[in-house]
């Protein structure tokens, strides 16, 4: 816009003399710190300063101009891009309030105001508004700021309660007379209340924004279709264009006159208090037919504010003519009304729409204002975030972006980060939501973790021990394995599993005397983390004897029966879980924050790395521009559209444990209901021949160690129409980004399932099963007897009678060829064993899942028992019902007492396999059970010829 240097007064500067005042409704920094506006100031062009999210988004989201303030800040902080937008405008908006600070104080508070919005996402929310009008009035802290706030039904008592603060309110999205005196309630009360406390009536200002050109728009358009459509009223209604939005804001007018001249209001100006002067908003003329002034020259009148935008402004400046119009022929602007009701124009209905449009638009711009900043911060950040490429089929890919466009348009994330249940089933979701939070509270506590840190380091320990399943161990063993060992603390072992062999493996590992244990367990009374404390804490007290509980640690929820144990035991330290944490959900909770600070990683650095996610994801960021939801909708939508429900997550080797804990998130929160997301970690990549239409890859790529064979491999399945999505880590404690970002992940994607990612009610199936043949165990010396519907050599089979039916063969190849050849398009083959997990384990289970998925073309998933049980276990029961699995037991080689109790490991193993397989059948799934007899190396060994002939 230009600025005035003309000689004598022009048509703006003249408006002073009718007491009206033109504030310029635009802001921009180089307009600020230019000079531009403070030479409007001067010149008596304008007298105050508007802004709104269209105007800021405008300004942030073009060029270079706020650059350097953003890299000031994000070296600083770690921030939201709600945040930083803030950071910003509450800058503009001080340096403007200093530029109009003089016309504030020669005008004793009557102008000279600069005008902030409060988040258009509250515009519904009364206490919302009340509690951001307050702080961002101490944010600015400057006395001619205005907090501006809608006049919609729910934020009009929030303008009293700002008003009885003491803070000027600029009401605004006025546009009935209803409404306005509504509005005026509202003041006045909140005058009253103010004056009755003793505050200051004087520097307390507020302005109606009433608005004006909106409303001719819409009748106008509503004229024009009639009158098109042969209306036998067409010269009536023509005579109204162009009219109706003038008569209204006078007759409000008229209204504020009458008002001003009540007792009751004299009563509060004798106090000292200013009126609340009517302010003409949206003023900028629409329609090429009428006067590009017309909404200014039409509505001149003392005690009142024209917000003119930088085109109009200049207008008028120009050509406008000064002339009190706002009192010019009330009964003509009555008779346009009644006129307007007479012809069912529906100005009422037409008012209450604009409302609800005006409130939309701003939060469309308030979202394109935050994309614009979280896009500029992403950019600015650079390496310090992960990023997230997508390859993806074109039809998928405008699937994905409606999806994202709807959760834009009903603000679903700021839902989620509300702890809304609605955005799932409007269950108990809301109580399991305090790991959005948890990165924020453990840097609060940050010292209480960097002191036990430091004592673990002073005792020397040589080893760190981890007793735990599901979410207490799959974290942890993902820090163990990403990072190692640090110089100066032990070696951290995660041991989840009760297979004998296994428990022994890990116990001839270290050396119980310099061996620190962690027992960890959320509900404690979880049966594994318990018999395995149990053998441990025994074993440890023959070379520790009363300095045993010394060298253990419990981390679990308050008032556990784990805590009552280790305060009773003794240990050195208990750690609090949060019971509104799930475990699969904890890995930046205690739970995963006290095994790393035993084992030495850094944690201040971890956990800030882990903020950079949870601000990125933040409720500010538009689902477009924020990780979580952008790849929790591509979860939901590849899903349930596209029936792409077999996540394939193929990772760098120095990360590659991230897709363990990964598996047990999606599979544990989405697989239920006959629903679900199917996980299928560390199958090797092959060939585009060799994949179905149910696939979606995901590549975590570690750009500083990334494998040029898997680049290409995942180029070829690009190539191939396959989709794909890389994720780049730029080093490895960027894993504490992906652990949020795959949190919210998959939260969103339950949204999409319909789903509640939070419980697991099929996990529960399986511990009910297990506990009843424990207890048999212990009331009788034995489990259950069962019998094999067939044995073949070293292998016997079991089934329910519906799978056995099915499964008639004379040899043990028969009997695996009938069981995989129910495998169709679609399924995926599940190889669960109850067995040692380790080299020559891992390396069996590897070629063989590959095998039947080169041989079938379907996901195969790999998974030891009992360790799956309280991971991927969930959606194999309760998913879709596209597994076929086959379970493999085995004689122990040796077996373990558990102490202080009559079963052993050996027992307790074999009874979760088979309550595991006993839900399984319950469930109606495709599922045979071979059992090794003897030596399990001859017998897996056979087992593959086997399973090989039979594929």
């Amino acid at each position: 816009m230009t600025t005035s240097h003309k000689k004598g007064v022009n048509p703006l500067q003249a408006l002073a003399t009718v007491r009206q005042s033109p504030w310029l409704d635009f802001i921009r920094r180089s307009f600020v710190e230019d000079g531009s506006l403070t030479r409007l100031v001067e010149d008596g062009d304008v007298r105050g300063v508007t802004s709104n999210p269209a105007i800021f988004q405008k300004a942030m989201g073009e060029g270079t101009e706020y650059d350097t303030q953003i890299k000031s800040v994000l070296a600083h902080d770690i921030i939201s891009p709600g945040a930083l937008y803030e950071k910003l405008a509450v800058k503009d908006i001080q340096t403007a309030a200093h530029i109009l600070a003089p016309l504030y104080k020669s005008t004793k508070a009557r102008d000279g105001f600069v005008s902030l919005e409060v988040s258009p996402y509250l515009a519904r929310d009364e206490k919302g508004t009340a509690h951001e009008a307050v702080r961002l009035w101490n944010d600015v802290s400057e006395p001619n700021l205005m907090i501006k706030i809608p006049a919609t039904p729910e934020s009009i008592p929030a303008i009293r309660q700002t008003i009885a603060a003491g803070i000027n309110v600029n009401v605004t999205l006025i546009f009935a007379l209803s409404a306005y005196k509504a509005v005026v309630e509202a003041w006045v009360s909140g005058l009253e209340e103010l004056h009755k406390k003793g505050g200051d009536l004087s520097r307390v200002a507020s302005v109606a924004s009433f608005f004006v050109s909106r409303i001719d728009g819409k009748i106008d358009a509503e004229i024009d279709r009639r009158v098109k459509a042969g209306d036998k009223e067409a010269e009536a209604l023509k005579a109204l264009r162009g009219k109706v939005a003038i008569a209204n804001a006078r007759i409000a007018y008229v209204y504020w006159q009458d008002f001003v001249k009540t007792d009751r209001w004299k009563k509060l100006e004798a106090a000292g208090a200013q009126p609340q002067r009517l302010l003409w908003a949206s003023t900028g003329t629409k329609d090429k037919a009428y006067s590009d002034v017309l909404y200014v020259d039409s509505l001149i009148g003392p005690d009142t504010v024209n917000t003119i935008p930088p085109a109009t402004m200049d207008a008028f400046r120009d050509h406008g003519t000064v002339s009190e119009t706002l009192t010019q022929d009330i009964e003509g602007s009555r008779h346009i009304l009644a006129e307007a009701e007479r012809l069912g124009l529906n100005l009422d209905g037409v008012t209450a729409t604009l409302v609800d449009e005006g409130v939309t638009s701003f939060e469309q711009a308030f979202d394109l204002l935050l994309g614009s900043v979280a896009a500029k911060q992403k950019t600015l950040l650079a390496d310090k975030l992960t990023d997230l490429k997508t390859s993806l089929p074109a039809e998928l890919g405008e699937s994905i972006k409606k999806g994202l466009a709807d959760w834009q348009a009903k603000g679903t994330i700021r839902k989620l980060w509300a702890k809304d249940a609605s955005v799932w089933t409007s269950g108990p979701e809301s109580k399991w939501l305090k790991w959005l939070d948890i990165v924020d509270n453990r840097l609060s506590h940050l010292s209480e973790l960097e002191s036990f840190q430091a004592e673990v380091k002073a005792r020397g320990f040589k080893q760190v021990l981890l007793l735990g399943m599901g979410g207490s161990s799959l974290g942890p063993e993902v820090l163990a394995e990403t990072f190692g060992k640090h110089e100066g603390y032990g070696h951290l072992y995660v041991l989840d599993s009760t297979d004998p062999q296994q428990v022994a493996t890990y116990a001839g590992k270290i050396d119980p005397a310099e061996t620190l244990f962690i027992v960890a367990s959320k509900s404690g009374s979880t049966l594994e983390p318990n018999i395995m404390l149990a053998y441990f804490y025994d074993l440890a007290r023959k070379s520790l004897g009363d300095k045993t509980s010394a060298h253990f640690v419990a981390i679990t929820d308050p008032g556990s029966k784990l805590e009552a144990h280790a305060k009773k035991a003794g240990f050195w330290k208990i750690f609090a879980g949060e019971p509104e944490i799930g475990g699969r959900y904890s890995i930046l909770s205690n739970f995963g924050l006290v095994p790393a600070a035993a084992s030495g990683i850094p944690l201040k650095a971890f956990l800030n790395d882990a903020l950079h996610g949870v601000r990125a994801s933040d409720a500010s960021a538009p689902p477009a521009e924020n990780p979580g939801v952008t790849l929790g909708t591509i979860l939901g939508v590849a899903a349930t559209q596209y029936g792409r429900d077999k996540l394939t997550i193929i990772a760098s080797p120095a990360i590659a444990s991230f897709g363990a804990w990964m598996e047990q998130l999606v599979a544990e929160s989405t697989g239920k209901h006959g629903k679900g997301i199917i996980p299928v970690d560390g199958e090797t990549l092959a060939g585009p021949a060799r994949y179905g239409k149910d696939r979606l890859f995901v590549y975590l790529r570690l750009a500083s160690a990334h494998s040029h064979e898997q680049d290409e491999a995942i180029k070829t399945l690009i190539d191939a129409g396959q989709p794909v999505l890389t994720i780049t880590l730029h080093n490895k404690r960027q894993i504490a980004q992906e652990f949020f970002r795959w949190e919210l992940a998959t939260a969103v994607a339950g949204a999409f399932l319909g789903i509640d990612p939070f419980d697991q009610p099929d996990v529960e199936a399986s511990k009910i099963e297990t506990r009843k043949l424990t207890d048999a165990y212990n009331k009788t010396g034995s489990l259950p007897a069962e019998k094999p519907f067939a044995e073949h050599g070293p292998f016997a089979f079991f089934a329910d009678a519906a799978n056995a039916g099915a499964l008639k063969g004379s040899d043990a190849r028969s009997i695996l060829k009938a069981h995989f050849d129910r495998v169709k398009a679609g399924d995926y083959v599940g190889l669960l064993a109850y067995i040692e997990r380790d080299a020559a384990t891992l390396e069996w289970i590897q070629h063989n899942r590959l095998k039947i998925r080169d041989a079938k073309t379907v996901a195969t998933a790999a998974e030891f028992g009992p360790r799956f049980l309280h991971s991927t276990g969930q959606a194999y029961k309760g998913g879709p019902d596209s597994g076929v699995f086959l379970q493999i037991t085995a004689d122990d080689s040796h077996d373990l007492p558990v102490p202080g109790e009559n079963y052993t490991f050996g027992v307790v193993k074999a009874a979760q396999a088979r309550g595991d397989f006993d839900v399984l059948a319950e469930r109606g799934r495709r599922a045979l059970r071979v059992h090794i007899r003897g030596s399990l190396k001859d017998g897996l060994a056979l087992l593959a010829q086997e399973l090989h002939a039979a594929v």
